[in-house]
């Protein structure tokens, strides 16, 4: 392989593992935000119980985050120097942003959040805890607005020449609110919702069917419920306005998604199939017409295929597209019908008695997850071969001085560092799960510093 397939293999990997934690940080806050208010609200100590639960996982999964994110910065750096010097005054007034806006917040309101338990008021608590959930909220927004501007540049001008080119901002808050921005920010949001509340109903359905923490996990399990199905349902809308958005700015890319490949013929949406790039078919399920019909309320409406576009600027891997964004649509469908299923069963008062579908929410903790990477590799191998769209592309963006040995070398170690990191994420995860919302540890943190302050006055001078 050559250094930019390695590279970008690399990059992949380490955002991949990344974006495993930050949408459980953003779900589990907003939920941590619901416990502790309706303990605010009712004065009922189990909803205190499970905020200070879910604290404790949302504290694993938000220091492993961090670990993980700042690879990537080095990586721009070490792989991606032309990148870097291109795109460098967007990143870094957009990653300013994040640490004055989000970073500040979130760390700010972390500590009390953490370890204000009987420490200082429960309203000056949860204030604490929407302070950290605003922050991976507001994290989240610096991140996406980078992204998009790379996928929707504005409020920019080129600086420069060729490999020394890079793109200045001229107005702060049209590359802010770039075409794509906001719709590509709302979807991530609820992705990362749904990733928080299925984490939720996953261990709160185990422990239902174990009959441990039986009262404690119903609430649980009700409130996760409803988030999920109303999250689930909006994010059908969502989707649908950013897929109208790529229409519109990124035609090739909706056509590789899509595998539409005429030039001025309406388009098929296809449930699932197979892309033959070579034959420029697709052999599976579709509606004739049925994307035309979505985008323009036509059947015979066209829409710009592959074959308008010079052959340098599509996107190789049109299979890969294709099934990665059919996955994640599929995926979404699932969990709108499993969340109102469930819904459905909790508003009879029967669904703690329906097992297998308590099984079903167990492993289905997977599926948000899955659907947030598929959405990702589709929209970032859509985007090729462009770095930043119609300006660099991704052959001309990388380092000139980094071999293809020093890359595959250090994919390596980030494979093995990353599997150790992950085991013993999982490691710790189960050790919480398997303590539960009631376990306490042995000796009380105060108790403690009691005991050892009063031996030592105690000591004989």
């Amino acid at each position: 392989m050559d250094v930019e397939i390695l590279s970008r293999i690399q990059f992949a990997f380490t955002v991949a593992f990344h974006y495993i934690y930050p949408p459980l940080s953003i779900g589990l806050g907003l939920l941590m935000v619901i416990f502790e208010g309706l303990f605010l609200k009712t004065g009922n100590k189990q909803y205190e119980t499970l905020a200070r639960f879910w604290t404790k996982i949302f504290a694993l999964t938000f220091g492993i985050g961090v670990a993980t994110g700042i690879v990537m910065e080095f990586e721009f750096g070490t792989n991606w120097a032309t990148y870097s010097r291109y795109v460098g005054d967007v990143f870094g007034s957009a990653l300013a942003a994040e640490g004055i806006f989000a970073f500040a917040l979130e760390s700010g309101f972390l500590g009390v959040l953490l370890f204000g338990w009987n420490r200082v008021k429960p309203i000056v608590h949860f204030i604490a805890t929407v302070g950290v959930f605003l922050g991976s909220l507001f994290s989240a927004v610096w991140i996406v607005v980078a992204n998009s501007w790379q996928q929707t540049p504005a409020g920019y001008h080129i600086v420069g020449e060729g490999l020394n080119a890079r793109a200045e901002i001229t107005d702060f808050w049209a590359m802010v609110f770039n075409p794509s921005s906001v719709d590509r920010l709302l979807h991530v949001w609820v992705g990362a919702f749904l990733a928080g509340a299925f984490l939720v109903l996953s261990v709160h359905a185990f422990y239902l069917l174990k009959g441990k923490h039986v009262e404690i996990s119903k609430k649980a399990f009700g409130i996760a419920l409803i988030t999920a199905m109303l999250f689930s349902i909006s994010q059908l809308f969502l989707g649908h306005d950013s897929a109208m958005g790529v229409a519109e700015n990124q035609p090739a890319k909706l056509a590789a998604l899509e595998g539409h490949f005429s030039e001025e013929g309406p388009a098929d949406m296809y449930l699932f199939g197979w892309v033959d790039k070579e034959s420029q078919t697709v052999t599976g399920l579709g509606v004739p017409g049925g994307l035309s019909f979505l985008l323009h309320g036509d059947f015979t409406e066209p829409v710009q295929g592959l074959e308008s576009f010079p052959e340098s600027d599509r996107p190789s891997q049109v299979n890969a597209i294709f099934q990665f964004y059919h996955l994640m649509v599929a995926i979404g469908m699932a969990l709108i019908a499993l969340s109102i299923l469930g819904v459905y069963y909790l508003w009879k008062g029967s669904l703690f008695q329906k097992k297998w579908l308590l099984w079903i929410f167990v492993f289905a903790v997977i599926l948000p997850q899955m659907a947030n990477q598929f959405g990702w590799f589709a929209a970032e191998m859509g985007r090729q071969p462009w770095v930043v769209y119609g300006l660099l592309r991704t052959s001309d963006a990388l380092s000139r001085a980094v071999t293809a040995g020093q890359v595959l070398t250090s994919l390596i170690m980030f494979f093995l560092i990353y599997s150790i990191l992950f085991l013993l994420f999982i490691y710790l995860l189960h050790k919480k799960i398997k303590h539960g919302p009631y376990y306490k540890p042995m000796i009380d943190e105060r108790n403690l510093q009691r005991n050892i302050s009063s031996s030592f006055l105690s000591k004989p001078k």
